[in-house]
């Protein structure tokens, strides 16, 4: 498995092909940093090792607290964290129900201080009308996250598989090694007399 250093070059390398070949097939210049910038954060703070103590749990710095219940109910590189589609999806979720409740906190304690009329349902309106007037938008950032993943699942896969390959090959060296060289089995001559 790759370190974490590994995966960050990845992501970096990875960047500028991710925005080129977003930009030839969008040609829209903002779609092109949405997915960019969903691939980066992805890559680099948002990705599958938050179900570790990772390099990426560490950049969330003292917000890293919010992970720990998500580390403790998953298992590393298992289909949840690492898998495509779920493990991005899954992650957006708990993150989104953190911070719709401190959404709710604040808003409960702006109430109650300064007597505002802000409401969390108005809150909730304004994220669904956001989702539905700006779907293109939502579905880039969601392709550079899920690309910023994959990218992630992707070389750990091949690490893994080449890693079992290279074992699998030194174990045939060693039991063909320790084989012993079985002798030719040798005529007698027979004497007629």
């Amino acid at each position: 498995m790759p370190s974490g250093r590994t995966h960050d070059r990845i992501t970096l390398w990875s960047l500028p092909i991710v925005a080129g070949v977003t930009f030839v097939n969008t040609q829209s210049g903002n779609l092109t940093l949405l997915v960019s910038g969903g691939f980066l954060f992805s890559g680099l703070m948002f990705g599958p090792d938050l179900d570790i103590y990772s390099r990426q749990f560490q950049r969330w710095g003292w917000l890293r607290i919010l992970w720990i219940p998500y580390q403790k109910r998953l298992r590393h590189r298992s289909f949840l964290s690492h898998g495509f589609v779920i493990g991005t999806t899954l992650r957006i979720l708990y993150l989104a129900s953190w911070l719709a409740l401190v959404a709710i906190f604040v808003c409960g304690i702006a109430q109650i201080f300064w007597g505002t009329g802000w409401q969390w349902q108005y809150l909730v309106q304004e994220v669904q009308r956001s989702l539905f007037q700006h779907p293109v938008e939502w579905l880039a950032v969601y392709i550079g996250l899920e690309l910023g993943a994959m990218s992630h699942s992707l070389s750990d896969w091949g690490s893994s598989t080449y890693k079992r390959f290279k074992n699998r090959q030194i174990k045939r060296k060693k039991i063909a090694a320790q084989k012993p060289i079985p002798k030719t089995r040798q005529r007698k001559k027979r004497i007629k007399y």
